[in-house]
């Protein structure tokens, strides 16, 4: 019999090892039935048949487990027949076990139980403290089952889950598999999921399940809640020499250690038991509240679990150093590490008395009390040490967790010195300082005795090592403290201080390895922080790239930036004049490309409160003039004397200090000019653009350039501009942290050109095909309209291309867009033609197969969702197609321009297309043309901020204009319901809509 390299013979390798069987002829599972014995890892396989659809829960799996652990409520429950989906008894039990899951989210019931009128019934045993034989024996009770090919939907029958995971008939978690020996890999697992699972499904509404897996043979995804296409699917892998993916495995796939590993009965409990969880967000603006569903990351778990099993063999008073990347979930994986360390038990008794958490991260603190608060009474455990004398009382009424900060890490090494009785562990958040200058000042008063200028106040890492430096002087360090040090980017004082000592070299050196990593390769290949280094420009080079296209008859040497050449050229280095440069370049090259759908914010890093102020009231005053809709906002610590009068960031901005991080998110606000905050520690998926104007170097230039990093579903890229550091300085600062390459510091655009040209060459495409996917793709499409273009380009590619060629040609696509995406950022005008190529190659890439040797590498739309993309591609096309027609002379006498259409012509070409396409779905298609020219345009025409937009900020214009075009389609609502719906409902339809209102108005 052949190997079977499907889908399906994935699914039966997973099922016998986790069952023992291959789960395609189950048991028919009688309530009666006694527990069937368990094979594998310890499940059972069960059966689709014994699915409750309308419920959601495997009735049989459910109703063994209560009969054999709780028979006397489960008898009082009084179901004439359980298997009997009409016994009004049973129905009862399970709407009531149902709501509640829907309610509460299925950890919280597995882990508390449900309440059934008088009676109360465990859904869940967790693991039983040693010793306990009764626990033991209700633990081992417990039903793991596992079912595949589950049919999910009431109504799609046909619809199935490759397999589904239930803990007592609960379901925990869902599986969608695929095979890359069958040219299919976990990107279409994971569309499958955002494509085909709809989350009004029962099965997949929020908290039903704790966890969705997309997995393959080599790779594992996870997403928490499924939500169609923003559904947001994490890498959920071991890593593969500090990057993503998984390493070659002797014995098995690369992804076997899911089910081998982590989702065995004793590992899945432990999850439940001290991970999942669901936590409650409010909107600090709105005030709303959200909630949100946490699974571990492989490296949270990790790092842990190895932390504990380290503590068990050697007990207290070890050091340990975590490294983990930007990105990480530092928050959560020191919450959890909290928490299990206080009832970590070793040689029958608790090796820790208290746990002290030193962080000045208020997003910290209460991320561990949402974390504690899911396991324990929070009140009788977190104690805050805010006041002097807190922290010696809390330890003497024996509070579990102290929480503190950094400023006090040397009074708390003084205050357990003299606690020898008792034993502490000690986790320091110490990459971070508060995002205000205050704390560090303070930190420097307390170890110092003296005042610390604002920009040169210490790093909250140097205060942890230097207050531990003079207890070893001393001889005085502490043993009965162990010391679980968290950071991003350590010094080489703290991998000294915290890290594991290696085997002396052959110099007799001694080198020093944290205990845990989580790199920032990893982190960047994994998509969870952007490669901030791929858009560093410094100035100069961002001049030169501008100057190099200043002869090239395809741009307008018109427009040559005066400004930059004022700049670089004349010295010019009035704060003034920079300001101009840095808000034209976000107006120009982020806002009006639509980064981060148009959401996209900026940070200026000043070199000191004095220069933040100028570059406040500079930015202030060019907006202003610019009519620009948006403003700055300015933050340092303390009051500062400007000019005479006494400033502090509140009075300039408007509103209390502690408000910059919420507003910052929301219009007008979108320029951050920092002096000595916001510079570390802080976490903005919006950041997009940086402009520094500060000498940075080491862990500082980290440290900031990091604040870009933070993903967002669609953000893409990030940008710096430098005024002040070179390439070599940045790179060498990055270089412990990441080794990477600068783009070159030159890159000359005519490199794009010779790519082209090799790519045309190749010739797997025409540009006739070039044209049209890239018609079809912004024009909306769908995705079938699109593949036979590209699949016919990969069937050249394979048949006409031997293994060099495919190589050099998939290497050469690559690099065009990786150029073409960096150069688009600077230059202010781009060719058409490298735009189309652009698209076109980004969609390609991914479905190029990769030659042997090479490692499967990810496209674009492996990570990015597809709309989003198209918007902000839309949007670049159109500044192209708007700078190509301003270089077109009004009767064209040279070949090279176009004559454009008339303007009556080309809206009645517009107006006829916009019918062609959605004229069926309309009623009288007719009059609702008439409608559109001789009402709606007219109104959105007449409205007074449209119309101040395209007279004094026309780049503000189409925001704007679609603003006035919702409220009147409101009006519309009671004339015409269907047309309205469809404006609300269809997003194709309101686009298309805005197009032809916007044209028709804005000439």
């Amino acid at each position: 019999m052949t190997t079977d390299i499907s889908e399906k013979g994935l699914e039966s390798l997973i099922m016998r090892s986790m069952t023992g069987v291959d789960g395609l002829v189950s048991t028919t599972g009688q309530v009666e039935q006694p527990l069937e014995s368990y094979g594998g890892t310890g499940y059972v396989a069960g059966s689709p048949k014994e699915y409750d659809r309308s419920y959601a829960l495997d009735f049989s799996q459910l109703f063994s487990f209560l009969r054999a652990s709780q028979p006397e409520p489960f008898g009082k429950l009084a179901m004439a027949d359980a298997n009997d989906p009409g016994d009004i008894n049973r129905l009862k039990f399970l709407a009531r076990l149902s709501g509640e899951i829907g309610k509460r989210g299925v950890i919280d019931v597995l882990r508390k139980g449900i309440e059934h009128g008088a009676l109360h019934f465990d859904l869940f045993y967790g693991t039983p403290s040693e010793g306990n034989a009764k626990a033991s024996g209700l633990h081992g009770l417990n039903r793991f089952s596992i079912t595949r090919q589950l049919a999910y939907s009431p109504d799609e029958t046909r619809r199935a889950l490759d397999l589904c995971l239930f803990i007592n008939g609960l379901p925990i978690a869902t599986f969608e598999l695929k095979n890359s020996l069958t040219k299919q890999t976990v990107a279409d697992a994971v569309e499958q999921y955002r494509r085909d699972r709809d989350k009004r499904e029962r099965l997949f509404e929020f908290g039903r399940c704790v966890v969705h897996f997309a997995v393959d043979d080599s790779e594992v995804q996870m997403c928490t809640e499924l939500c169609g296409k923003g559904s947001w699917f994490l890498p959920f892998n071991k890593g593969y020499h500090d990057g993503a993916g998984n390493p070659p495995n002797p014995s098995g796939i690369k992804s076997d250690y899911l089910w081998k590993e982590l989702l065995t009965p004793a590992g899945l409990t432990n999850i439940i038991e001290n991970y999942a969880q669901i936590i409650e967000e409010k909107d600090g603006r709105t005030g709303k509240k959200r909630r949100r569903q946490v699974w571990p990351r492989y490296h949270q778990l990790g790092v842990v679990r190895q932390a504990l099993a380290d503590v068990q063999q050697n007990g207290a008073g070890k050091r340990y150093l975590i490294q983990h990347s930007a990105g990480s979930g530092k928050s959560n994986s020191i919450a959890w590490l909290a928490h299990q360390l206080i009832g970590l038990k070793r040689e029958g008794r608790e090796v820790f008395d208290s746990v002290i958490v030193v962080t000045d991260r208020r997003i910290l603190d209460d991320q561990l009390q949402k974390t504690i608060r899911q396991f324990m009474q929070v009140g009788a455990t977190v104690g805050h040490a805010r006041q002097s004398g807190d922290l010696r009382r809390f330890i003497q009424e024996g509070k579990k967790i102290i929480v503190s900060t950094v400023q006090k890490f040397p009074f708390i090494l003084d205050e357990i010195s003299m606690e020898a009785g008792r034993t502490f562990a000690i986790v320091i958040d110490e990459a971070h300082s508060s995002q205000g200058g205050k704390t560090s000042a303070a930190m420097s008063q307390a170890l110092a005795g003296k005042n610390s200028c604002d920009n040169d106040a210490p790093d909250p890492e140097d205060t942890v090592n230097e207050a531990l430096e003079k207890r070893m002087a001393a001889r005085k360090m502490l043993t009965n403290a162990s010391y679980f040090a968290f950071t991003a980017t350590p010094k080489n004082k703290t991998l000294e201080m915290f890290g594991e000592a290696l085997s002396p070299d052959a110099e007799g050196k001694v080198k020093h390895r944290p205990f845990h990593s989580y790199t920032m390769k990893q982190a960047v290949d994994e998509g969870f922080i952007l490669d901030v280094l791929k858009s560093y420009t410094p100035v100069e080079s961002y001049y030169k790239l501008i100057k190099k296209i200043e002869d090239d008859p395809e741009f307008d040497t018109k427009k040559a930036k005066k400004k930059l050449h004022r700049y670089v050229e004349s010295h010019d280095h009035a704060i003034r004049l920079k300001a101009e440069i840095m808000v034209d370049h976000f107006h120009e090259q982020v806002l009006a490309t639509n980064k981060i759908g148009g959401q996209a914010r900026a940070m200026v890093i000043t070199s000191s409160i004095e220069r933040a102020i100028q570059y406040f009231h500079a930015f202030q005053n060019y907006l202003m003039e610019r009519k620009s809709p948006y403003k700055a906002i300015v933050a340092f610590s303390g009051v500062h004397d400007n000019d005479g009068t006494q400033v502090s960031e509140a009075s300039l901005n408007g509103f209390p200090s502690g408000d910059i991080a919420e507003k910052i998110k929301n219009d007008p606000y979108r320029f951050l000019i920092c002096a000595d905050k916001f510079q570390t520690g802080y976490d903005e998926p919006l950041m997009h653009t940086m402009y520094v104007d500060k000498l940075l170097s080491g862990i500082k230039a980290v440290q900031a350039l990091s604040r870009l990093n933070r993903s967002h579903p669609l953000k893409y890229d990030c940008f710096v501009l430098d005024f002040q550091n070179n390439a070599e300085t940045i790179e060498y600062a990055f270089q412990d942290y990441y080794r990477t390459t600068l783009l070159a510091e030159e890159t000359d655009p005519n490199k794009l050109n010779d790519l082209k040209a090799a790519l045309d060459n190749a010739q797997l495409y025409t540009p006739e095909q070039v044209h049209q996917l890239v018609s079809l793709f912004l024009g909306g499409a769908d995705r079938d309209k699109l593949d036979p273009i590209l699949d016919n380009c990969v069937l050249l590619y394979t048949g006409s291309l031997d293994e060099d060629e495919q190589v050099k040609f998939k290497g050469n696509a690559k690099a065009f867009c990786r150029a073409y995406s960096f150069l688009s950022s600077i230059l202010p005008y781009n060719k058409a033609e490298w735009e189309k190529l652009s698209i076109f190659l980004n969609l390609l890439i991914p479905k190029l197969p990769a030659p042997v040797e090479e490692d499967l590498s990810k496209g674009i739309l492996d990570a990015i969702d597809m709309d989003s993309y198209r918007v902000e591609k839309k949007a670049m096309q159109n500044i192209v197609l708007q700078d190509n027609d301003a270089e077109i002379e009004p009767i064209p006498m040279e070949g090279g321009g176009h004559k454009p259409e008339p303007e009556l012509d080309r809206l009645s070409n517009i107006l006829k297309s916009f019918n062609d396409r959605w004229g069926g779905q309309l009623q009288d298609p007719e009059r609702q043309t008439k409608r559109i020219i001789d009402d709606i345009a007219p109104k959105v025409a007449e409205n007074t901020a449209y119309r101040n937009a395209r007279e004094n900020t026309p780049h503000t214009a189409r925001m704007v204009h679609d603003e006035a075009l919702g409220k009147v389609m409101q009006l519309i609502l009671k004339d015409d319901t269907q047309f309205y719906k469809l404006f609300v409902e269809n997003e194709s339809f309101r686009r298309e809509l805005g197009d032809v209102v916007y044209a028709m108005t804005n000439g």
